[in-house]
């Protein structure tokens, strides 16, 4: 007759894991003897065995006593029926390892395929980080939100990415990212960038320059993307819009005549009130 302790060890479990078998039900818990001890016989250690073996298995505790009972026909449709669960649950964790994998590879977190191909495509030529980073937070709410559109507007951005004037506005951006708004070469990146816009609209269609349908108030959420990551650009599209063209995720053709009188009735409303909170006298307390 075995203690508890030696029964563990037969087993290759701990005291603490055949008291919990007890506490279950799964293994009958002897009476004690004369001396206030229980004793354990080797029926018990072969029980104590399968117990273990079942649920190192991953079978859930609830279910070893069921199988501990069943037939042999019984057993094998239930081993069956584990089996087929542990293999869906390696499935799942070898889902979540790809997405933990996924983590380690920054644009392919969120993005799909052929985006993250076209990121990188625009680093190989050289594109400033920050402007690819606009580039690819401009892209993540886009896949969210139209997923089957993905494929069209990549084939599209790599149509354009190919116009070396396309490339040299994506590199000549990129150095002005650096600069104040007041810096003219602002100016002379908008003129190029309008004249560019202005030739493909003329060329191809105004489709070919706006050709993402996308709703105003989502356009404006990936404008507000962009301005935060690289805030230069919202004085770029100032000057664009003097120039006849105003959108960053969504171009539009604007009448440039109003858009300067817009622009110099906006600066000289800025001064007036810059000018009324510089000279009125602090509150008293």
């Amino acid at each position: 007759m075995l203690t508890i302790g030696e029964l563990a060890s037969y087993a290759g479990v701990t005291v603490r894991a055949v008291r919990h078998y007890h506490a279950k039900g799964l293994l009958p818990e002897p009476e004690r003897d004369h001396s206030g001890y229980r004793r354990y016989g080797a029926g018990a250690v072969v029980e104590l065995i399968r117990i273990r073996t079942l649920a190192g298995a991953g079978v859930p505790l609830a279910r070893v006593r069921e199988l501990l009972q069943a037939d042999e026909a019984e057993f094998a449709a239930a081993v069956a029926d584990i089996d087929e669960r542990l293999r869906a649950e390696i499935r799942e964790r070898q889902r979540h390892r790809e997405r933990i994998a996924r983590l380690a590879s920054g644009d392919s977190l969120a993005l799909p395929p052929e985006v993250v191909e076209f990121l990188d495509r625009l680093r190989s030529l050289g594109v400033d980080e920050r402007i690819v980073e606009v580039e690819r937070d401009g892209w993540i709410p886009l896949a969210a939100r139209s997923p089957g559109r993905i494929p069209e507007w990549v084939a599209r951005k790599r149509q354009q990415i190919a116009e070396p004037q396309l490339i040299d506005f994506y590199l000549t951006l990129g150095r002005a990212l650096d600069r104040t708004d007041d810096d003219p070469r602002l100016a002379e990146l908008a003129d190029k960038l309008a004249d560019y816009i202005t030739r493909m609209a003329d060329e191809q269609g105004e489709d070919y320059v706006d050709d993402a349908d996308i709703e105003p108030l989502f356009a404006k959420l990936m404008d507000a993307l962009a301005f935060d990551t690289a805030p230069p650009a919202r004085r770029l599209i100032e000057l664009m819009k003097e120039r006849g063209w105003t959108g960053w995720t969504r171009l539009e053709r604007v009448d440039p005549t109003r858009a300067v009188n817009d622009t110099a009735a906006r600066r000289s409303h800025d001064r007036r009130n810059h000018g009324v909170r510089a000279s009125r006298p602090p509150s008293r307390p």
